[in-house]
C-alpha cells in the first residue's frame, strides 16, 4: 500500500520543511498513527496541514472508489463467464445435466447477490433521501409509535387543564414533564423502547472526514482563510462549527447576552416547534397562549443553506451573512452539513467532551482528528472535565430549587418529587462539607479556614451522599432539563415584581417564596464592584449577572464531575472564613481517561502546534495512560524557515557586576538581584532597536521587582531610553496596551529621536504570553527573567505529583511528579519566547537570564530550531559584544 506521495498541491513553490511535513503527514495518516507535529509559527504549517490532509483525503476517496469499481467488474466477468459455453472444460469427468445444473446455480446464486446489493443502495438511497427531504422525521416516527400512550396522555392533560388555577397556564413551559427512569421503561411496548434504535436506522450515513479543531473561533477563522487560498477551495466541503452565541442571527435571541439564555431560548423554540408541528398534523393542543417559534429554523430554507455551505468554503462571518440571505439559521444548517462534509473546522470542546460532541452530531469512527494549538491539550482536557462551585452558588441553588418546587408541587409527578428531593439532599451536603447550613446567608457564615483534598469516594461519605445514585441523578438532569426549568423560573419571577406565590399559599410558604428575590437582590448588592451611571442600570447589570450564571447547571457539571472513577480525580475543600467564599473543586487528575476514546474511535489522530516541546509528557500523560502503544505513535519537528543568523538565543549565567543570575525563591527577592536585573535591561536598550519584550515569572514578582526600580531610580533611567508600557490587569485593556505600543515603536522608527523604541514588562502565562504577535520591530529582542516554575506548594499540584509518582514509570532517574514541574516551566517559556520571529524575513534575540537555563535537561526542552542556536555565557561581556554584533550587521544590511 502506498504511503507517502510524491507531489502535493500547494499555492506556491513549498518550502523543504513544508514537504517534508506534508510527507510525514501524509504517512501518519494512510497508517493509522497517532502523530505529534511540531512546525514553529511562520512556517505555514496551516498550509502543510490542509494540502498534506486532504491529498491523503483525496487519494483516499479515489481507492475506494477504483475498489468499488473492481469489484463490481469482478462480479460482471464472474456473470459473464458463467454463461459462456466455451468456458466449460470438456474433459469433465461430470454429465453434462450435472455440469448444467452446478453453472446454473452458480449463475442464480451471483444474479441473487447482484441483485440484493442492489436493492439495499437503493433502500439505503431512499432512506438517506427521506431524512434530507424531512429533517424532523424522527419526530414524527416516534409520534406514531407512541400515538396511542400519547394520545391518552393528552386527554388526561385536557382533563386536568379544566381545574387548573388560570394563573397556572402560562407556566406550561416551566413544569418538568413526567419523568421515568430507564428501569421502567421496561415494561413499556415494544414500540416506545425502540425509539432509540429508529434513531440510530434515521443517522445520515458519515462520509471519511477531517475534523480539524483549534482553541478559538479566531484561529478557526484563520485555518479556513488558509483553506480559501489553497488549491483544494474549490473541491473541499467543508463546515465550520460553533456555539449559538456565535451562529445565531436571530436578533432578540442574541440580545440575551450570555450563552445560557441564548441555549435555553432556542432549545424552547425548537420545543415550541415541534408541538406546533404536532398539532398541525392533527393533535390537539392545550390551550394557552401562542408560543414563539424561530422563523428561521425551517426545513426548507435549512436545507437550501446547507447545499450552498457543502458548496463552498464560509468563514463564520460569511456563514452569518448567508443565513441573513437566506432566512436560515446557521447554527442548525451547519450541523445538518457535518454528515456530507469532507472537513469539519470546530472548536476544542466540541471533539474533547463527549456530551458535547453527541449534541453536535460529530462522529469519529474511523476518522481522522487533527488537534492544532495543542501544547496545552493536557491542561485543555482536565479544564474541561474540572468543576468548582462556591457556597453562594450552592445556597442560591437550593434557594432556587425550593422556591420551584413549592410553586408547582401540585402539578409535579411523584417521581419529578423524588428527584428534586435528593437533589436538595445532594446540596445539603455540600453546603454542609463546606461547613454550613441552607437557609441561611452565606454571607453571614462563618466557618473555619483550611484546605482539605479527599477521594472521590471520601467526599461522598464526608457529604453523606454515599446512598445517592449519582448516575441516575446524572440521566434525571439530563432528560428532565430541570436546570433549564429553573434558570427560566428564576428569570421570569426574579426581581420582576410579580409575586411568586398563589393566595392558596400558606404564609410560611409566601414567606419562603418571597425571599428569594430579596437573596437575588442581597447577591446583586453584594457583587456589585462597577460603577453604574444609575441605580436601575446597576440593578438591570447585576441582575443579568446573576440570572446568567446558573447555579444549577454548575451543580449538575459538578455531579456529574464526581461520576468519574475514584482512582481518577480529587476533591478540593476549600475554606476561607465564610460559606459564600469556601469552595468545592473536582480536580482531573489523569486527562487520557476523557482522551482514550477519541484515540480508540478515529483512524488517526494528529497534535500538532508550533512549540510541542517537552513531547515527552503528551506521549506519557495522554497516549500511553490511554493505551497506545510506541509502535503507533510518530514525531515530527521541523526548523524554522528563517535563516539560522536571523536568530540568536543567549543564556545568561551572570550580570554586567559579576553578579551570579540565581532566580530561586529564596534569591530573587534580593535588592542585588533586581538591581542586577536593571542593568541587564539598560545594556540591552541601548543597543536594540525597536521593541523589547520582558517577561517576568509572575504578576507578583512583576509588581516587586518594578516597584524596587521605580524607588532605586533604575525605572526613571530605563525610560529615557525606551518608553515603557505595563501588561494591564483587565483582559480587555490588552488591545489597547498593545496598539499604543506599536505605534510608539513606529513614531521612534520614524522621528530618530531619543527614545529607541519601547519596553513592555509582561508576565509568563499571562495575557501576551500566548496568541500575541510581536513580529518585526515590535519583538526585537524577547528577555525572559527567571524560570516560571509553578507554586510547588499547591495542594492541586502536589496531588498531580503524587499522582503521577505512583501511576507513571520513573525516566532518566528523574521521577514524573518532578519532570511534570520541569515541563510546565519549559512551556510556558516557550510559549512567550515564541510570540518574536512569526515569518521568514523576522529577526530578533532571546536572552533567557538564569543559570539554570544552562542545563543540558533544560536546554533540551527548547524547541529545536532555538536550542541548535543558543549560546551560554558565564560572564555578560561576551554575551553583550554578541548582541551589538547581532543588532550592527542587521542594521547595515538594512543600509
Amino acid at each position: 500500500m502506498e504511503n507517502s506521495r510524491t507531489m502535493f498541491p500547494f499555492p506556491y513553490q513549498p518550502y523543504n520543511i513544508q514537504e517534508q511535513f506534508m510527507q510525514a503527514l501524509y504517512g501518519a495518516l494512510e497508517q493509522g498513527k497517532v502523530g505529534i507535529f511540531e512546525s514553529p509559527t511562520g512556517t505555514g504549517k496551516s498550509l502543510s496541514l490542509i494540502c498534506g490532509a486532504l491529498s491523503w483525503l483525496a487519494d483516499h476517496e479515489e481507492r475506494k472508489r477504483q475498489e468499488a469499481a473492481a469489484l463490481l467488474h469482478d462480479g460482471e466477468a464472474a456473470l459473464s463467464a458463467s454463461t459462456d459455453p466455451s468456458s466449460t472444460t470438456s474433459s469433465s469427468a461430470e454429465p453434462d445435466w450435472i455440469t448444467d445444473f452446478v453453472q446454473k446455480k452458480a449463475e442464480r446464486d451471483l444474479v441473487s447477490k447482484l441483485k440484493e446489493e442492489e436493492l439495499k443502495r437503493k433502500k439505503r438511497e431512499e432512506r438517506l433521501e427521506m431524512i434530507r427531504n424531512n429533517v424532523q422525521l424522527k419526530y414524527a416516527m416516534k409520534r406514531k409509535n407512541c400515538e396511542d400512550d400519547e394520545t391518552f396522555k393528552l386527554l388526561q392533560l385536557s382533563k386536568e387543564e379544566k381545574t387548573e388555577a388560570p394563573e397556572h397556564k402560562e407556566d406550561e413551559e416551566l413544569i418538568i414533564a413526567e419523568y421515568e427512569s430507564d428501569d421502567e421503561l421496561k415494561g413499556k411496548s415494544r414500540f416506545c423502547v425502540a425509539e432509540d434504535d429508529e434513531d440510530d436506522e434515521l443517522v445520515e450515513e458519515h462520509v471519511t472526514k477531517i475534523y480539524y479543531c483549534s482553541r478559538t473561533h479566531s484561529q478557526l477563522a484563520q485555518f479556513v482563510h488558509e483553506v480559501q487560498k489553497s488549491p483544494f477551495s474549490k473541491d473541499i466541503s467543508l463546515v465550520t462549527l460553533g456555539s449559538r452565541q456565535n451562529l445565531c442571527i436571530n436578533e432578540e435571541v442574541r440580545s440575551l447576552g450570555s450563552i445560557q439564555r441564548i441555549n435555553d431560548c432556542c432549545m424552547e423554540m425548537q420545543k415550541n416547534k415541534h408541538e406546533k408541528q404536532h398539532h398541525e398534523e392533527g393533535v390537539k393542543r392545550k390551550r394557552g397562549p401562542a408560543k414563539t417559534v424561530c422563523p428561521y429554523n425551517k426545513t426548507s430554507a435549512l436545507q437550501q443553506m446547507r447545499d450552498v455551505v457543502l458548496g463552498t468554503v464560509h468563514d463564520i462571518e460569511q456563514l452569518l451573512k448567508l443565513g441573513r440571505e437566506t432566512h436560515s439559521c446557521p447554527y442548525y444548517a451547519t450541523r445538518l452539513s457535518i454528515p456530507p462534509a469532507q472537513l469539519v473546522v470546530l472548536p476544542y470542546q466540541m471533539v474533547l467532551h463527549e456530551a458535547t460532541r453527541k449534541a453536535a452530531g460529530v462522529q469519529l469512527k474511523g476518522q481522522v482528528v487533527i488537534i492544532d494549538e495543542a501544547h496545552n491539550l493536557s491542561d485543555t482536557l482536565s479544564c474541561i472535565h474540572s468543576a468548582e462551585l462556591n457556597g453562594a452558588q450552592l445556597c442560591r441553588a437550593h434557594s432556587q430549587l425550593t422556591q420551584y418546587a413549592d410553586r408547582y408541587k401540585s402539578r409535579l409527578k411523584a417521581k419529578n418529587l423524588m428527584y428534586i428531593k435528593q437533589i436538595l439532599f445532594v446540596v445539603e451536603g455540600l453546603v454542609q462539607v463546606l461547613g454550613g447550613k441552607v437557609g441561611q446567608s452565606p454571607q453571614g457564615q462563618t466557618t473555619p479556614t483550611g484546605i482539605e483534598m479527599l477521594t472521590i469516594n471520601n467526599f461522598h461519605f464526608k457529604a453523606h451522599i454515599d446512598n445517592i445514585n449519582l448516575f441516575k441523578l446524572q440521566k434525571y438532569f439530563e432528560k428532565s432539563m430541570i436546570s433549564r426549568k429553573l434558570g427560566g423560573f428564576v428569570e421570569k419571577y426574579a426581581g420582576s415584581g410579580v409575586s411568586l406565590h398563589t393566595q392558596t399559599n400558606t404564609n410560611k410558604e409566601n414567606r419562603r417564596i418571597e425571599g428569594l428575590n430579596r437573596y437575588l437582590q442581597t447577591l446583586q448588592s453584594n457583587q456589585s464592584t462597577t460603577p453604574v451611571s444609575s441605580p436601575d442600570q446597576q440593578g438591570s447589570v447585576e441582575a443579568d449577572k446573576v440570572l446568567s450564571a446558573s447555579p444549577m447547571m454548575q451543580v449538575e457539571g459538578f455531579l456529574m464531575a464526581l461520576t468519574n472513577s475514584n482512582t481518577d480525580g480529587r476533591v478540593v475543600v476549600h475554606r476561607q472564613g465564610t460559606l459564600s467564599d469556601n469552595s468545592v473543586k473536582f480536580l482531573l487528575l489523569n486527562p487520557a481517561v476523557h482522551f482514550t476514546q477519541v484515540l480508540k474511535e478515529c483512524r488517526a489522530v494528529i497534535i500538532a502546534g508550533g512549540t510541542m516541546q517537552p513531547v515527552s509528557d503528551f506521549k506519557q500523560e495522554l497516549l500511553f495512560s490511554a493505551g497506545v502503544g510506541e509502535e503507533r505513535i510518530t514525531e515530527f519537528s521541523c526548523g524554522h524557515v528563517i535563516p539560522p543568523e536571523n536568530i540568536l538565543p543567549l543564556v545568561l549565567c551572570s550580570g554586567p557586576s559579576g553578579q551570579e543570575l540565581d532566580f530561586t525563591f529564596q534569591n530573587r527577592d534580593s535588592p542585588r538581584m533586581m538591581d542586577e536585573t536593571g542593568r541587564i535591561l539598560s545594556n540591552i536598550c541601548n543597543v536594540v532597536p525597536g521593541g523589547v519584550v520582558c517577561f517576568f515569572p509572575s504578576y507578583d514578582y512583576s509588581r516587586r521587582i518594578i516597584a524596587h526600580w521605580e524607588a532605586s531610580g533604575a525605572l526613571s533611567r530605563l525610560s529615557n531610553k525606551k518608553k515603557i508600557f505595563q501588561e494591564p490587569k483587565k483582559a480587555n485593556q490588552v488591545e489597547q496596551v498593545l496598539s499604543d505600543f506599536s505605534r510608539c515603536i513606529q513614531r521612534c522608527a520614524l522621528d530618530g529621536g531619543g527614545l529607541t523604541g519601547a519596553l513592555l514588562f509582561s508576565v509568563v502565562g499571562g495575557k501576551m504570553s500566548e496568541g500575541i504577535n510581536f513580529s518585526d520591530d515590535l519583538g526585537r529582542c524577547v528577555v525572559m527573567v527567571g524560570m516560571p516554575y509553578p507554586n510547588i506548594k499547591s495542594p492541586e499540584l502536589q496531588e498531580k505529583m503524587s499522582y503521577l509518582d505512583k501511576h507513571l514509570p520513573h525516566v532518566g532517574g528523574r521521577s514524573p511528579g518532578q519532570a511534570l514541574i520541569e515541563n510546565l516551566c519549559m512551556k510556558a517559556v516557550n510559549q512567550s519566547i515564541g510570540r518574536a520571529i512569526r515569518h521568514r524575513g523576522d529577526y530578533s534575540s532571546i536572552v533567557l537570564c538564569d543559570r539554570r537555563y544552562s542545563r543540558p535537561a533544560t536546554l533540551s526542552k527548547l524547541p529545536t530550531w532555538i536550542k541548535a542556536r543558543t549560546s551560554t555565557h558565564t560572564s555578560f561581556g561576551p554575551a553583550f559584544a554578541a548582541l551589538r554584533k547581532f543588532f550592527l550587521e542587521k542594521k547595515q544590511k538594512q543600509v
